[in-house]
């Protein structure tokens, strides 16, 4: 075990920072496990039972990175394929919950095929620099965008997209404390700087009763009735045409946007293959268990920008949602404006990406700009992916710099463009 996670057993500096990192990447994702099950109870997926199959299949997506892959990544239901889960397949398709976990389980087939032969390879090198630098720019934004959120310091506005908050809010208050804490002791290089700032915001916040919860009505004892949520994938109508499309873009979604985040936010390059093929596997058992697929969580990188380098952190938080099985209702007494300022400045981190793009070349830059400014603006990492990927051809051919793109690149961009006009239509 020594050997897996690259000696941070025996020095204790190594494993002090990837127990922090473990623990700030929990809690930097920890709404999932009720975020989660409120999106997919749109759905008709009962909450409660709902609860647990998000716990189970982030504790295993979390021991498959640190013993399979040893990658600082969280896996978890995802944020977006949750919504397109319920949103699009359920409400709008008009399919049932049990088909839709038939083709998140096909989805899942198709992409651990992907992971485990050459086109995983292929696919990546048909990526340009630009296009993956901005994906993980554009997933910064959208964490941005959710921190402030969180944070109660934007909001939607009446005459506009978005306005800014109330700085009278108790909760933007908090926010900006928590902010301004973190700040200072990253910028010092405190040890556990992010870890520390959320439990001191949270202790303020339960002192001055901002923010929190009433606990949450789920207790470990509904267990025993979650059995009756294994193996539910209704495949009684796989060859309807709604049923095929689901499965095309939710194939997409899946193999580009871990391709992407991994690629952006992964320390150690070489790691990609392992995770990458891990992060597959890791959907086929969601779809078992009950829930949307699971994806790498870009809240992952709050757990690395913490000093996140091996499976260790992975093992951390595997451990933790294991715990929150018992804990669920205490999830309440850490605030979201405890979690905001982390998440902003995990965005800003990963917003540096950008200074690797080539701004003086317009067909270089703009496709990455409409990936960077679509993924918050939609809300969809998938949807600014789409514009991003038609776009980078397009612009390619209108320069007369059609060779810099190899026939992949171009069959990307129509499949992209497919997906757009699938979504338009649903």
């Amino acid at each position: 075990m020594d050997k897996l996670f690259g000696g941070a057993l025996k020095d204790k500096k190594i494993l002090q920072r990837e127990i922090l990192a473990g623990i700030t990447a929990f809690f930097a994702i920890s709404y999932i496990i009720i975020v989660n099950p409120l999106i997919l109870a749109d759905a008709g997926i009962p909450v409660g039972m709902s609860v647990f199959a998000t716990i189970f299949s982030s504790v295993i997506g979390c021991l498959i990175m640190a013993f399979v892959a040893d990658a600082p990544i969280i896996l978890t239901p995802g944020m977006g394929i949750n919504a397109f889960f319920t949103y699009t397949v359920c409400a709008h398709m008009g399919l049932s919950w049990q088909e839709a976990i038939a083709i998140s389980l096909v989805s899942g087939l198709i992409f651990a095929y992907v992971a485990c032969t050459r086109w995983a390879k292929r696919l990546s090198e048909a990526v340009p620099p630009s296009i993956k630098c901005a994906i993980t720019a554009g997933i910064g934004l959208f964490l941005v965008e959710i921190g402030l959120e969180k944070a109660e310091l934007i909001r939607r506005g009446s005459s506009s997209i978005i306005e800014l908050g109330s700085l009278t809010n108790p909760v933007a208050l908090l926010s900006i404390f928590g902010l301004v804490l973190s700040l200072a002791l990253y910028l010092r290089n405190v040890m556990g700087s992010f870890f520390i700032a959320i439990i001191v915001t949270s202790v303020v916040g339960n002192i001055l009763g901002i923010g929190i919860g009433a606990p949450l009505e789920i207790s470990v004892r509904g267990l025993v009735d979650y059995p009756s949520m294994l193996l539910q994938a209704d495949f009684s109508h796989i060859l309807s045409i709604p049923f095929l499309l689901s499965v095309f873009s939710m194939s997409m979604i899946m193999i580009f946007e871990t391709m992407g985040l991994l690629q952006g936010i992964l320390p150690e390059k070489e790691k990609f293959g392992r995770t990458y093929k891990g992060s597959a596997f890791t959907t086929l058992i969601s779809s078992v268990l009950g829930t949307s697929p699971t994806v790498a969580a870009a809240e992952s990188a709050a757990g690395i920008a913490s000093g996140g380098r091996t499976g260790l952190m992975a093992l951390v938080s595997a451990l933790l949602f294991s715990v929150s099985v018992f804990l669920i209702p205490f999830l309440s007494y850490v605030p979201q404006a405890a979690i905001a300022p982390v998440i902003i400045i995990t965005g800003a981190m990963m917003m540096q990406q950008l200074q690797f793009v080539e701004l003086q070349d317009f067909a270089e830059w703009f496709p990455a700009f409409l990936i960077v400014v679509l993924i918050p603006l939609s809300g969809s990492i998938s949807t600014g992916l789409a514009f991003g990927f038609t776009a980078y051809p397009l612009l390619k051919l209108m320069d007369g710099s059609r060779r810099e793109v190899s026939s992949l690149g171009f069959g990307l961009g129509v499949l992209f463009l497919m997906n757009l006009v699938f979504q338009a239509g649903f």
